[in-house]
């Protein structure tokens, strides 16, 4: 039996949840999220609980089963509390900016990087003298925000002899040392 599938999500007081033809739909405080469930996987609601199980015990029903209870405990704790990353940029001469949900980018290209974000992230980016510049996404969607950090991250990743690159806040870069000498 899978371990995740069968671990009951508790839903918090200010969270509501609608299930109807296989579509759950989540309602809470930052927002509202929808996700389609195969229909392999049953969803019971009980007492401010969701309950999943499946039909048969197959690979992939016992695979999707413990997926789709990840998402739905991903989508519960989304519209609650909400998700947030930080990025910081290390280098010499890297900055960041935004107007509204347009991120500009300048990392050591000719040009400068924009980026149109989603409406559904908040974006802040904070520029500190004798500090790495940051930037913080917010957002409800743990997926979106995870697909955006890593495409922004793709421009420049960072590079393990100097450090150099986009990195998460808490990102601890293992270091390689240069040329060897004798």
């Amino acid at each position: 039996m899978s371990r995740i599938g069968a671990q009951p999500i508790s839903i918090p007081i200010d969270v509501s949840v609608f299930i109807k033809d296989n579509i759950v739909i989540v309602k809470g405080v930052k927002g509202e999220l929808s996700l389609k469930v195969n229909p392999d996987i049953n969803i019971a609601l009980e007492h401010k609980t969701l309950i999943l199980s499946r039909h048969a015990n197959t690979k992939i029903n016992r695979a999707m089963h413990g997926l789709y209870r990840a998402l739905i405990n991903n989508m519960v704790q989304g519209v609650s509390t909400g998700f947030k990353k930080e990025l910081e940029l290390v280098g010499v001469g890297y900055r960041v900016s935004n107007i509204g949900q347009l991120l500009e980018l300048s990392l050591g290209y000719t040009h400068n990087i924009y980026i149109l974000l989603p409406e559904e992230i908040k974006i802040e980016t904070k520029t500190e003298r004798n500090k790495n510049p940051l930037i913080v996404l917010e957002s409800a969607n743990k997926q979106l925000i995870g697909q955006v950090c890593a495409k922004i991250r793709s421009f420049r990743m960072p590079e393990p002899y100097k450090g150099k690159g986009i990195k998460f806040a808490n990102e601890i870069i293992r270091r390689k040392s240069g040329k060897s000498s004798k």
